[in-house]
């Protein structure tokens, strides 16, 4: 679980990091906002690959996904790809959860 949760949170880096880039164009939006909450997010993404099997590393990444998904209501387009990366999110969680047993299983026959 832990490498396919990692994987998904890298990916988030840098979509949140070019995000950043097309964010910048809004006439709203200072250059000092806009890499404030972007670098939160990008070193979020990279303290929560550290802390996935920890408690509350999952819950932390769910809070994470929200925050991608609601971004959206600054650049549209963060709405899909929230919901691209919540999904890859569940994904990772439930799959690796399931790689996991099945490696478990298989040390246990093999002892």
């Amino acid at each position: 679980m832990r490498t396919l949760c990692a994987s998904t949170l890298i990916g988030e880096f840098f979509v949140i990091g070019f995000a950043g880039l097309v964010a910048m164009k809004q006439p709203d939006l200072t250059m000092t906002t806009v890499w404030t909450v972007s670098g939160i997010a990008m070193a979020l993404c990279v303290l929560l690959c550290g802390v996935i099997t920890r408690p509350g590393g999952l819950a932390a990444g769910w809070v994470l996904q929200a925050g991608l998904v609601a971004s959206g209501f600054v650049l549209p387009t963060m709405f899909f790809l929230g919901a691209v990366f919540a999904a890859l999110w569940w994904a990772s969680i439930h799959y690796g959860r399931r790689i996991d047993e099945a490696k478990a299983r298989h040390a246990a026959q093999a002892a």
